[in-house]
């Protein structure tokens, strides 16, 4: 075993060694939901960024916060083929667009789905929406660097 699944680090022990970074981020988490932006939405967002990211600690924190927000489970499992599922709203489609061009920033951030995004949001909503999805990245960061230990998902059933 070469100890990829091994933490290096908790998050509580993270929270312990920079406490101020840890509150910064917190802070920045929930601006978007705290000036209105829709809660499942953003919890979509974190959930597909932390998958592109690979963080299986943030993914399985927004599976949990999202099924307590009572987001459909269909969303939850479908989210990384949200174009091609059935089910997701234009605002979630444009929201999970534009958090995958600016999670993939390398490869620039293309002016058809900024325009798009644009025209679904509100300028104040979408520079809150980014915040969000600056913020999952660098939770994310933390989460894949550290190797935090995922919590359970929530109602789900182990295979035996």
């Amino acid at each position: 075993m070469d100890g990829s699944d091994t933490a290096r680090l908790e998050w509580e022990g993270f929270k312990e060694l920079a406490p101020d970074a840890n509150a910064a981020l917190l802070s920045l988490s929930h601006v978007a939901a705290n000036h209105g932006l829709d809660k499942g939405m953003l919890e979509l967002v974190k959930l597909r960024v932390s998958q592109i990211n690979a963080c299986s600690f943030c993914v399985a924190w927004h599976v949990n916060a999202a099924s307590r927000l009572g987001v459909a489970a269909e969303k939850l499992h479908t989210v990384a083929a949200w174009r091609g599922a059935k089910g997701f709203d234009a605002r979630e489609q444009a929201a999970l667009a534009w958090a995958e061009a600016l999670t993939l920033i390398g490869q620039g951030v293309p002016d058809d789905v900024y325009g798009h995004a644009s025209t679904i949001f509100s300028d104040r909503e979408l520079a809150l929406l980014t915040s969000a999805v600056m913020a999952i990245n660098a939770w994310n960061r933390l989460g894949a660097a550290y190797r935090f230990t995922p919590p359970p998902i929530a109602n789900s059933t182990a295979a035996s």
